[in-house]
């Protein structure tokens, strides 16, 4: 297909992604119109690849995680294309920097819609970033793989665009701390919260699903993340005596908000949100300051390594093994030179084999490959359904295999075994309770996501 010249200088193939650039503003004077050039492939990308594009905060407040969630895409897309690729086609991973920011983010997320014609995305980090991009994918109808722990929640079916939702929700989050906290006969909790949609989200589960389960909440606080000091409202959540405080922060204040609090004598006990398991939070607090604090995070487990078992009080006790884990861990390590996966990396490792099987079983069956994001959205929740035969990402090369010729697979990853409802969020049942040990953090026993007695 000839490319065209948009009045903002970008190569554009459908005419509506030159218009939507005008509609957005984007123009550029005349000078870069006589001057811009079209190239139909960017440097590095290979001669007929799918591109999958990726928004990551790569600077910016919370660039201590982009380039570890990008290493994980690239061995995914290592490991789709030594498999074969999509018929022989290669993937591509094409990152853009989201600065941490909303509104550099989205700027970026435009040029990978409309200047990189990608039809498949992964990411960002931001929830805030996210549901403003929400309205781009649906006029793209582009597909929009949600790994991190902070995407928005996705409950409702829309006939432009798709959206598939990997790690736990804020649900899961704090109805799982809810309960720990009830188990333990805790009688009163209340929160510390950044501002933002997910830290308040996970924040308002919390506190409402213990009150359901019939625990009293005390006043809560607020807060606004980028002050210098927190010091007030570390005093305002622990005056009110609570049996627990979630502090619900993403690392950089969490630690700002740690550390004062340690100065301050560390009233209280602290429960702490996934978001905060990150060595950036270790390196910046007062070791040993949270020792014996408690925290939740997506467990990596299988489900098929859980067993639960009821203790003779009745009580309900989570095992897990953890060998999928550990060799996910070890291959991610062989790739990338002793590094270590962050957790949610497991996830971003899945979100790129997830769409590829997805592709390539629809080519197999269609003859064609998807660009409608709502279409690949159904194609993923089909092939993933519990009666489908299990494919593991540590044979890709059969998986694919098998995709080729039409078989329905369904996929046992990185971090999960992959069961999705009919919005495309993927089905949690158990979490991982974790606690601080001087300068690390230590597994402690997974709990099941459950809200109610029972």
């Amino acid at each position: 297909m000839p490319y065209r010249l948009s009045r903002a200088g970008v190569c554009l193939t459908p005419l509506r992604r030159s218009v939507r650039w005008m509609e957005i503003g984007l123009l550029a004077g005349v000078a870069s119109l006589l001057s811009a050039s079209c190239a139909p492939e960017e440097p590095g990308r290979p001669e007929g690849a799918i591109v999958l594009g990726t928004l990551l905060p790569f600077s910016g407040s919370e660039s201590a995680i982009g380039r570890n969630l990008e290493q994980a895409m690239l061995l995914a897309v290592q490991d789709l294309n030594a498999a074969g690729g999509l018929d022989g086609r290669p993937f591509h991973l094409r990152s853009r920097d989201s600065h941490s920011s909303v509104e550099r983010g989205f700027d970026q997320l435009l040029h990978l819609l409309y200047t990189d014609e990608v039809h498949y995305l992964i990411g960002p980090e931001e929830n805030a970033l996210a549901s403003k991009s929400v309205q781009e994918v649906k006029l793209a109808d582009a597909f929009h793989m949600l790994p991190g722990y902070a995407a928005p929640p996705i409950a409702r079916s829309e006939a432009m665009g798709g959206w598939m939702r990997l790690a736990p929700s804020s649900f899961d989050v704090g109805c799982t701390l809810a309960r720990i906290a009830f188990d333990d006969g805790i009688p009163t909790v209340n929160s510390l919260a950044a501002g933002d949609d997910y830290n308040t989200s996970v924040s308002s589960e919390f506190t409402t699903h213990f009150a359901a389960l019939g625990g009293r909440i005390l006043p809560s606080v607020t807060f606004r993340s980028g002050q210098q000091t927190y010091a007030s409202k570390i005093e305002s959540a622990f005056d009110a005596k609570a049996g627990r405080t979630l502090l619900a922060a993403y690392p950089r204040t969490g630690s700002t908000i740690v550390t004062e609090w340690t100065v301050s004598g560390r009233p209280g006990n602290w429960f702490l949100g996934p978001a905060l398991r990150t060595e950036v939070l270790l390196a910046n607090i007062p070791t040993g300051s949270l020792d014996g604090h408690l925290g939740v995070s997506p467990s990596l487990s299988l489900r098929s390594e859980c067993r639960t078992t009821t203790t003779a009080e009745g009580e309900r006790a989570v095992d897990c093994a953890t060998g999928n884990a550990a060799a996910f861990l070890e291959h991610f390590s062989s790739g990338w030179d002793g590094d270590a996966p962050l957790p949610a990396a497991h996830f971003y490792y899945d979100g790129v084999v997830l769409l590829a099987m997805g592709l390539v079983y629809a080519q197999a069956k269609t003859g064609e490959v998807p660009t409608s994001g709502h279409e690949l959205h159904e194609i993923i929740r089909e092939l993933n359904d519990p009666a489908h035969e299990a494919a593991s990402w540590r044979d890709l090369p059969a998986a694919m295999a098998k995709l080729r010729a039409g078989i329905p697979l369904r996929y046992v990853g990185a971090a999960a075994e992959y069961e999705f409802d009919k919005y495309g969020a993927n089905r949690h049942h158990f979490m991982q309770l974790w606690t601080v040990e001087g300068d690390a953090f230590v597994d402690l026993a997974p709990v099941p996501v459950s809200c109610f007695p029972g």
